[in-house]
């Protein structure tokens, strides 16, 4: 059968599989040359096709038993080509592992260059005491000795090498994971994991199995603080993107890709052969993935960004003179390290945006929408990623409202030396029906005279503080744990960034004065990550358990080491966000002074709440919180404090006091002090202009809309998989069952829900466990939540504004409602414990009825170096419509 090519309409699309057979060999662990394989094949065979589309996908690979191939005795692992087969993994024999060849299997939307797969055994082998179970094995172990996860600052030499092998075995395993020499199926029949997608227990592996010596965890190694102390070094304020014209774009942006605009590509990528070509635009073809109303809102400025490897930083902007942050002197060197006592970071270890710390800021503005360019100029060759991180990178603005070609899609995805270009109108939900006119003053956004630019749409809608980071299917935590996070502040006629300009719909917040719009003086950016590393002080990563998440030991605030900020005798407002991968933060002054919450997520509250600590703080959540220094003497200090404790990543451990936080009891090295503040001086000008005040902004009113339908998500694990896509699914241990259905692993090709355009729903989120937490993120629109463990009076105060990251404790359920509306495409539900979501607990949603060119279902991208291609849905769910 010849297949048919098809790309923008699936006109005359056949649906059936084109399966491979594996071609005959005359030795090895091979299946006959007569089974059927749908996948990867042999490595003789140069090309494939995973359906019959006419998507080629090529790779060169040295021809069988070419492979070089040694033995290291002194290591006992085999290294075939730059893959490594730890022995000891699963065995406490001496012999050397036998290496079996096991059938491969693709795992990305390319091919990988990548020897046959393999699995590890040993005569002799004692299996794990709790393969099967390692999450009640692991509780029952430290009911028995230690609570900590992380070795105590005087455990033994021999007890730190011990978690030092350990640990070194777990980063070998994940750099051929992260380089596409296994994929996660693989190291499930190796041992590596267990079915359920948890770390195998095992000694010399998981930081939870028993130590060799005692009845305690083997722990993990501290990252090592180079006799560096605590609150030592200036809190950097982000480095603001320059904002420039449009015209200093080349090539010009264009609303939909241009796939003749076309260069070389390099071997080096996966899949590629000399002489082969690729769109220089990432942004899948056709009119699906074009700009939704760019003729409506045309760019007025541009935005430019790489995502590189860390390197010094030349052209540091603030936005603010040096006495606004803490002395640092934007014109210097910023280094790539956490600490100026701190090796730098290598360009394999970190990559950024722009390749430099600081992390980024755009700040933009209502009625001026954003043409913003993403070049990918991460290395070419995937194996050339410090052990781990994927180069293949999507952008997601959370949570803008705009078009899905904008959204950061997890299966839009852009290869080294592409770009993408996104599109952000900046526009207030409802614009095409609401205010349609632009005539109410509050509906707007500050212009360069002090007045405001209307704009059409539900001021009710109006959002502030929002972030944007990388999205790759299954590589989320590792490449956001690795750098890809910025901040992306939203002014508006309400929230202007001028704490001076009173024409009745300012609010007026803590800011500053110099500019009519957009002044950070008073109003700063904090994000919040734990982080180790290894004992060169370069970004280390552990998949000690998927099943659970990732915490480090090592707290930063904007990529630096536990630091100081000098502040006035006055009111700061903070805009934190938790950019950790799997750790919740609760937050308390050290002298449990009140603060004032101002927003959740990227929107002000109907009221302002008065608090002397947060509540928890998931993962991708904002608060807005307001802290009035002027309580406090000249040379003074305050310092934030951490109250949340963990002992993995599965849902936080416990809530310390803060007398505990303050004196050190916990075992969680990132509980306690984060950042000093230093009252160095009295308001500038002698007094504070800016205000509070008791109505921010209130909820749209819903009541008059009805509700079209409602939907229950359910978020567990023990998740199957019954598409196995090699392109689009991954198997892991997580995943979501949509009303009544069983709970699927993620597949970015499956439509779970297909809610219709101009309509609203009430959507129920269920977590189907009392041993985790999920901070659930559902793109595009901001939700209203309804109830909270099935009540209104569980809701609390601070949750009673939109939001778009809904926490579910142990047990627990949120019913929210939302509007569906003014754009389509497909965007993306999911847990936001990173982790949790590069494991499987994610799924596509779509809005697919709105008119052409969005036609029911939606094709899924397949993106390749040579081009993207179109698959239709793997599945739709019989509830999706």
């Amino acid at each position: 059968m010849t297949p048919r090519a098809w790309s923008g309409t699936p006109s005359g699309r056949a649906s059936s599989s084109f399966n491979l057979r594996w071609p005959a060999r005359a030795s090895g662990n091979f299946p006959p040359s007569n089974q059927v394989f749908t996948g990867f094949p042999d490595r003789r065979l140069r090309a494939y096709r995973v359906r019959n589309t006419g998507v080629v996908r090529r790779a060169h690979c040295p021809p069988p038993g070419k492979e070089p191939t040694h033995v290291d005795p002194a290591r006992k692992h085999v290294r075939r080509g730059n893959t490594l087969a730890i022995a000891r993994l699963l065995s406490t024999s001496t012999d050397t592992a036998a290496v079996t060849n096991r059938t491969p299997r693709a795992r990305c939307g390319y091919m990988t260059r990548r020897p046959r797969a393999f699995s590890v055994s040993g005569e002799g082998s004692a299996r794990p005491r709790a393969m099967n179970s390692s999450t009640s094995s692991r509780a029952q172990l430290l009911r028995q000795g230690e609570t900590r996860m992380y070795l105590p600052t005087k455990a033994s030499r021999a007890r730190v090498r011990e978690a030092e092998n350990a640990c070194r075995n777990r980063a070998e395993i994940l750099k051929a994971w992260s380089q596409g020499q296994v994929s996660r199926r693989d190291l499930i029949k190796m041992g590596v994991f267990t079915a359920g997608g948890a770390l195998a227990f095992k000694n010399g592996l998981s930081p939870f199995a028993p130590s060799a010596y005692g009845a305690v965890p083997t722990g993990f190694p501290r990252s090592p603080l180079f006799n560096v102390q605590a609150f030592t070094q200036a809190m950097p304020r982000f480095d603001v993107l320059p904002r420039n014209p449009v015209s200093a774009l080349n090539p010009a942006p264009l609303a939909q890709v241009d796939e003749t605009q076309r260069h070389v590509l390099d071997p080096r990528l996966e899949g590629v052969r000399p002489g082969d070509t690729g769109p220089n635009e990432g942004r899948p073809p056709g009119p699906i993935w074009a700009h939704q109303a760019f003729g409506t809102f045309p760019p007025a400025i541009s935005i430019q960004m790489t995502t590189e490897g860390a390197k010094a930083n030349t052209a540091y902007s603030p936005g603010v003179t040096s006495n606004f942050n803490s002395g640092i002197n934007a014109s210097a060197s910023f280094r790539p390290t956490f600490h100026p006592g701190f090796p730098d970071q290598g360009p394999l270890a970190m990559w950024t945006f722009n390749g430099t710390i600081p992390p980024k800021l755009m700040q933009v503005r209502y009625g001026e929408p954003v043409l913003f360019r993403h070049s990918n100029l991460l290395p070419f060759d995937v194996t050339q990623n410090g052990g781990f991180g994927r180069h293949t990178i999507s952008t997601h603005e959370h949570n803008g409202h705009h078009g899905a070609e904008n959204d950061g899609f997890t299966g839009a995805f852009f290869f080294p030396g592409q770009f993408y270009d996104y599109h952000y109108p900046i526009v207030l939900a409802g614009w095409r029906t609401i205010n349609p006119t632009a005539t109410d003053p509050k509906a707007g956004g500050p212009n360069d005279a002090g007045g405001v630019t209307k704009v059409p749409g539900d001021w009710h809608e109006t959002m502030s503080t929002h972030w944007f980071h990388d999205h790759m299917f299954s590589f989320t935590a590792q490449n956001v744990y690795k750098g890809m996070a910025g901040m992306f502040n939203i002014y508006s006629a309400l929230d202007r960034g001028n704490e001076t300009i009173n024409d009745g719909v300012n609010l007026r917040l803590p800011s500053g004065t110099l500019k009519s719009w957009g002044n950070l003086e008073y109003d700063v950016n904090l994000m919040l990550a734990d982080k180790a590393w290894d004992a060169n002080g370069q970004l280390h990563f552990d998949i000690f358990d998927t099943e659970s998440g990732f915490v480090a030991d090592v707290m930063t605030v904007n990529l630096a080491y536990k630091p100081f900020f000098e502040v006035e005798q006055r009111k700061y407002r903070f805009r934190i966000l938790n950019g950790a991968v799997s750790r919740f933060f609760k937050i308390s002054l050290s002298d449990a002074s009140p603060m004032i919450q101002i927003a959740n997520d990227g929107n002000l509250l109907p009221n302002p709440v008065t608090i002397t600590q947060t509540d928890q703080l998931g993962i991708a959540e904002r608060y807005d919180i307001v802290i009035d220094f002027s309580r406090y003497s000249v040379g003074q200090s305050v310092w934030m404090v951490n109250l949340l404790a963990h002992e993995d990543g599965t849902m936080p451990s416990s809530t310390l006091s803060l007398a505990q936080a303050l004196a050190g009891s916990s075992s969680d090295p990132c509980v306690g002090k984060f950042l000093e503040f230093r009252i160095v001086r009295g308001p500038t000008g002698g007094s504070d202009p800016s205000q509070v005040p008791a109505t921010l902004i209130p909820n749209p009113d819903l009541s008059a809309i009805p509700v079209a339908r409602t939907r229950t998500f359910v978020f567990g694990d023990g998740a199957t998989q019954n598409t196995n896509d090699p392109v689009t699914s991954f198997r892991g241990p997580w995943g979501i069952g949509t009303d009544g259905g069983e709970v699927l692993d993620a597949d970015f090709g499956r439509i779970s829900a297909a809610p219709s355009y101009g309509t609203r729903e009430i959507w129920n989120l269920v977590n189907d466990g009392g041993d985790w937490d999920h901070p659930v993120h559902i793109h595009f629109e901001e939700g209203q939540i309804l109830k909270r463990n099935g009540s209104s009076s569980n809701v609390p105060a601070w949750e009673k504004g939109r939001k778009d990251v809904y926490r579910l404790r142990p047990d627990g359920s949120v019913q929210l409602t939302m509007q569906f509306r003014d754009f389509g495409g497909m965007f993306m539900e999911h847990c936001h414990n990173t982790l949790h979501e590069d494991n499987a607990m994610l799924l596509r949603w779509e809005i697919d009825n709105g008119g052409a060119p969005f036609l029911r279902p939606l094709p899924t991208p397949i993106p390749t170096p040579q081009g993207v291609t179109f698959e239709p849905p793997t599945q739709i769910l019989n509830t999706a419509f």
